[in-house]
């Protein structure tokens, strides 16, 4: 353990008082949905994280109990309960129930922590129904209960103790979110990359809402980052390129640094940043370096080595093609820009990752020749690759020049001309495609019909994509361009919807244009603008009286209004596909804005969205079957 100055009530800073936290939680936990409910707990556990960081805490236990309740207990120090030299009570006390105050703000309680700001623990407290903390001092079990954030009670000894550490349980307040109801596997996927981002340390995590099906999982990777590497490709049922994973460390005075990276058979690449633990969903300095180190790097070993021809250099998506890549580092001060830390800005970080990676790669690559050609291989692969889709790109251009860029013949478009206001209706099907023609309005809705089997693009490179029959029609309509043509201002419908029919082919060519646009046009879901339509399966009618049922449940709900408890007797007819509606039904039912339910595409978590793509679409059979096994809803509804 590290012998550092005490950790006591004069390391607790105060920076401002605990204000208007339940009036705008937004503000403090980004939202009050799903999302800003699981915040709550990662600020609890990251905390008990940061005194693992500072060597002081070995295990970190969470249970999910009945009613929501969340527990998590560390066997660190004990958060300080002496009387604080300002606010004159317990130092805990301040902890829970003022803001920005912590042991992380220059004071030498911690050296290297993610809650930078400090609000953590208070701004769970305040959006608690109830919070109980007791810390073991060694000594002393001292307890105090909060309700709302008010406590009636000061921090008293309830018992004695030889341990240490903390245990903070609470319940979210349903009175502050729309729902308080846990997510196992979300929580699971956090609590897993916090393991694996702290090679040894152990997080036992129980979900004991369900008595009869208590789920528990002991976190604990020896190898750290190595492990999460490959976790990754398990899970996604990629094959590795080379048995081994690089990794590469290095430390200076105020940082330390690590990376692991292994290719694989995918031409996809997925790399993931982190600093202090926190996932830096935007990049940053360390990101940055990784990227330019790394083409630098293999581009001085192909010219030394001659495996690259006079000419001939490779770029940033060739030597990235098929890697999984690693980066964490840990620093004493981390600079994040904006408020959800999503990018880090310390410019200390590039220089100090760029030499780590240049020199430690480029011995690792002279010392291990067999790696070098197989990852050599698939970066020349992926450089020809990117020539032949150039060549592509160029005579589709000078094709569509030719045609004077003639929209495809499929494309029913609309009159508007302002993109705010019209949506097109991706529709397989000619028969589909001709009702939704006549029931649409022609004034803002365009629609696309597609015909035939599409490319999978999750086993074909962009040069497969131009001249695709079945996909550049949809690129054409949407007038963005591909690849280094993307552009996302030429979008010439604010909505692009994906409409198919209602059962396992439709889900599976909604499934493949979901593919296309994350893998080609990810910038549309990124933007908000992919929608899926929601026909429905059934019409309920009794004369002249009908409604739409959208699943068996709502179906059989309708039956029994519409016959008053089986006083009458009432039709269901069941559409087997969208070509089966006149167009005034699938205007009613699935075009019409008033009426319609649609799904719009969103991606908070582009890590899961990758991997769900991979597994989906890849050639693995057993992970997709596990997969769709575990995850029946979201495969239904593809709801990213």
């Amino acid at each position: 353990m590290n012998n550092i100055e005490n950790y006591d009530e004069n390391q607790i800073q105060v920076l401002e008082g605990l204000e208007a936290v339940r009036k705008r939680p937004g503000m403090y936990i980004g939202s009050t949905g799903t999302k800003g409910l699981h915040h709550l707990v990662y600020e609890i556990v990251d905390n008990a994280i940061d005194e693992a960081l500072a060597e002081y805490c070995t295990e970190i236990k969470i249970d999910l109990l009945p009613d929501n309740v969340i527990r998590v207990h560390d066997n660190g120090r004990g958060i300080p309960v002496g009387i604080h030299p300002t606010e004159k009570i317990s130092a805990a006390t301040v902890v829970f129930t003022v803001l920005h105050a912590g042991g992380k703000f220059g004071g030498s309680g911690y050296k290297v922590s993610g809650g930078l700001h400090g609000v953590g623990a208070a701004v769970v407290n305040a959006l608690s129904e109830w919070m109980e903390v007791t810390v073991f001092d060694g000594n002393n079990i001292h307890f105090q209960r909060f309700e709302r954030g008010k406590y009636k009670e000061e921090m008293k000894v309830i018992g004695q103790t030889t341990e240490t550490g903390t245990t903070i349980s609470f319940k979210p307040d349903p009175l502050v979110f729309e729902d308080v109801t846990f997510d196992y596997e979300v929580l699971l996927k956090r609590f897993r990359e916090q393991a694996f981002l702290n090679a040894g340390i152990n997080i036992v995590f129980e979900d004991s809402r369900d008595s009869e099906n208590i789920q528990r999982e002991r976190l604990i990777y020896e190898g750290g980052i190595r492990q999460f590497v490959e976790h990754i490709h398990k899970t996604k049922g990629l094959d590795s390129l080379t048995e081994e994973i690089i990794y590469i460390s290095s430390e200076m005075e105020h940082a330390t640094a690590e990376i692991a990276m292994q290719y694989n058979d995918s031409y996809n690449e997925l790399i993931l940043s982190f600093a202090n633990n926190i996932h830096t969903t935007d990049g940053g300095t360390h990101e940055t370096a990784f990227r330019n180190a790394l083409t630098k790097t293999l581009n001085e070993y192909g010219k030394k080595f001659n495996l690259l021809k006079d000419g001939d250099r490779l770029v940033g998506e060739d030597v990235r093609e098929g890697l999984t890549a690693i980066i964490s580092v840990k620093l004493e001060e981390c600079e994040f820009e904006g408020q959800t830390k999503g990018r880090l800005g310390n410019p200390e970080v590039r220089p100090f990752v760029e030499k780590m990676l240049t020199e430690n790669l480029m011995n690792y690559l002279e010392e291990n020749p067999a790696v070098a050609k197989s990852i050599f291989e698939k970066n020349i692969a992926a450089l020809q690759a990117r020539e032949a889709a150039k060549k592509a790109r160029e005579l589709t251009r000078r094709k569509s020049a030719m045609e004077n860029a003639s929209l495809p013949g499929k494309l029913a478009d609309c009159s508007e001309r302002d993109r705010d206001l019209t949506e097109i209706y991706i529709v397989e099907g000619d028969s589909a495609g001709g009702s939704a023609k006549e029931g649409r309005n022609r004034r803002y809705q365009a629609i696309l019909s597609l015909w035939g089997k599409m490319l999978n693009v999750e086993k074909a490179r962009l040069d497969k994509v131009y001249g695709n029959e079945k996909l550049m029609p949809v690129v054409t309509a949407l007038g963005t361009g591909l690849g280094e043509d993307f552009n996302i201002e030429k979008l010439r419908y604010g909505k692009v919807i994906i409409m198919a029919d209602a059962d396992v082919d439709g889900s599976h060519i909604r499934t493949l244009l979901l593919t296309f646009f994350f893998r080609f046009m990810r910038p549309l879901i990124t933007n908000g603008n992919i929608y899926i339509a929601q026909p429905p399966l059934f019409k309920v009618y009794r004369g002249k009286q009908f409604k739409y049922a959208f699943s068996d449940t709502e179906r059989d709900k309708y039956i029994n209004e519409l016959s008053e408890s089986g006083r009458y007797k009432v039709d269901v007819q069941r559409y087997k596909g969208l070509g089966e509606m006149d167009p005034e039904q699938l205007w009613e039912t699935t075009m019409n804005p008033e009426t319609r339910t649609m799904i719009k595409i969103e991606m908070e978590d582009a890590v899961k969205a990758d991997e769900i793509f991979t597994i989906l679409m890849g050639d693995k059979v057993a992970p997709r079957r596990e997969f769709i096994e575990r995850n029946a809803k979201l495969v239904e509804n593809l709801d990213i």
